[in-house]
């Protein structure tokens, strides 16, 4: 039997107690799949805990653990960007390899720590910074390596999935959801990475770049949360046949149309999609990843996106995969990098520089909340100004009158360039006869 691997967890809260949990639950499995002896030498924690075994060392210096000649592979699950940064860094110029489960910091950091690791010939495996249990990384570095992939839609935030799901199943509204869900720990006291979609936004940035082979940039995602969404939009989707979902778009765009671009749409936003599709059927906390590729076709990801067995599979997943990689040279050699995938599926040198599309170049379908006073000719206007501007009608609802004189008009548009709909809107609310401001909504068929 060969040599042991040393494992340094830092951070014991829910995904490092759980990682510890699943290593003493699965030791043996863990060793029959494997062939070496996994375990735990040092812990990174605030303060001294009882419950560990009095073999494991226990310390509040990270970065002495992350240099530690007692070390193999460096666990980070302390959570954050700055502190984090540190120790991974630190970690890697001493040729440990490192696990993470840090979505923003890879968001945000990535390029730099992925070079970093490249230079020093270690490798940073992240499968759980991705809805949590759903190996997704692993399917899109490696499963998906031989296909094109033509665009990618993800519910990848369980916190804005259970809070649709209970306005849309329950009738109620988002406030009171959002309350439950905080006392559930489902959303942090501050909730708004969650709600505001710069959560998902983190892992949309990820994802795309193994998609599509394309740097980290995090900062061109576009971003929309779901706060704005009331009970009356969740139920007009309803009667037309649509699920309001807060998704996470990323797609490539080969410029055919009218005032289309060439080039990759990140977007993450509330979406009207078809009630029969796949996606519209994943409820409460669980997360889904869509991926449509050629000649695959489209292929759905499903499962468990948060809490402290599903993340600590996926760090125990990276960790089986680095004692391979361990397994597969000298433990003392470090001049090459074992049988690994690139950390963005693409080697470094061959990424592209493939623009990223603003919002107003991104093209998708919409639904229009329209508050009019009932008099003729309102409903004559309204199309007449979207058809002006090229944007095709796909489904009209006139709703009764909700205050006295004034009446709800709910429009479905195809597919149309966001410059194009802008405006039309700003058109439309010029309009005596319009009350509010328009309400919208992105919409996509999924096909």
């Amino acid at each position: 039997m060969s040599h042991s691997i040393k494992l340094a967890i830092l951070g014991l809260g829910t995904v490092g107690t759980g990682v510890i949990n699943l290593i003493n639950d699965n030791l043996d499995e863990l060793k029959r799949r494997s062939g070496r002896d996994i375990i735990i030498t040092e812990v990174g924690t605030r303060r001294q805990r009882d419950d560990i075994d009095p073999n494991i060392m226990q310390s509040s210096d990270l970065m002495a653990i992350a240099a530690s000649d007692n070390v193999d592979i460096v666990i980070e699950v302390i959570g954050g960007t700055t502190l984090a940064r540190e120790v991974i860094m630190h970690a890697i110029k001493n040729g440990k390899h490192v696990v993470t489960a840090n979505k923003a910091l890879l968001a945000e950091h990535g390029n730099e720590i992925f070079a970093f690791a490249e230079e020093h010939h270690v490798h940073v495996a992240y499968e759980a910074a991705v809805a949590g249990g759903i190996p997704i990384i692993k399917v899109m570095r490696e499963a998906l390596a031989a296909n094109k992939v033509e665009w990618l839609a993800g519910i990848i935030n369980g916190t804005g999935n259970f809070i649709m799901t209970e306005m849309r199943d329950k009738g109620r509204p988002f406030a009171d959801v959002l309350s439950e869900a905080q006392a559930l720990g489902y959303a942090e006291a501050d909730p708004t990475f969650d709600v505001e979609g710069i959560d998902a936004a983190h892992k949309l940035a990820l994802l795309a770049s193994i998609a599509f082979g394309i740097p980290l940039q995090f900062d061109k995602v576009y971003c929309e949360g779901i706060t704005g969404i009331t009970l009356q939009d969740v139920n007009y989707a309803e009667e037309l046949g649509y699920r309001i979902k807060h998704l996470g778009f990323a797609v490539r765009r080969d410029g055919t149309g009218d005032d289309a671009a060439t080039g990759i749409e990140l977007r993450v936003h509330p979406t009207l999609i078809p009630q029969d599709a796949l996606l519209a059927n994943v409820n409460g906390v669980k997360n889904a990843v869509l991926v449509n590729s050629h000649p695959l076709g489209q292929t759905l990801y499903c499962g468990d996106g948060a809490g402290a067995g599903a993340t600590a599979s996926a760090v125990m997943a990276d960790v089986m995969d680095l004692v391979r990689v361990l397994g597969s040279k000298d433990a003392d050699d470090t001049s090459n990098n074992g049988h690994h995938v690139p950390h963005l599926a693409f080697i470094p040198e061959q990424l592209s520089d493939t623009p990223i599309l603003r919002a107003e170049q991104m093209t998708t379908g919409y639904y229009l909340r329209v508050h009019a006073y009932d008099s003729p000719g309102v409903l004559a206007d309204i199309t007449r100004i979207l058809s002006d501007a090229g944007i095709n009608i796909d489904a009209i609802l006139q709703k009764p009158a909700h205050k006295v004189g004034q009446v709800p008009v709910i429009i479905l548009t195809l597919p149309v360039v966001e410059r194009r709909m802008n405006l039309a809107i700003e058109k439309i609310e010029r309009l005596d006869t319009i009350t509010d401001k328009v309400v919208r909504i992105r919409l996509d068929e999924l096909a």
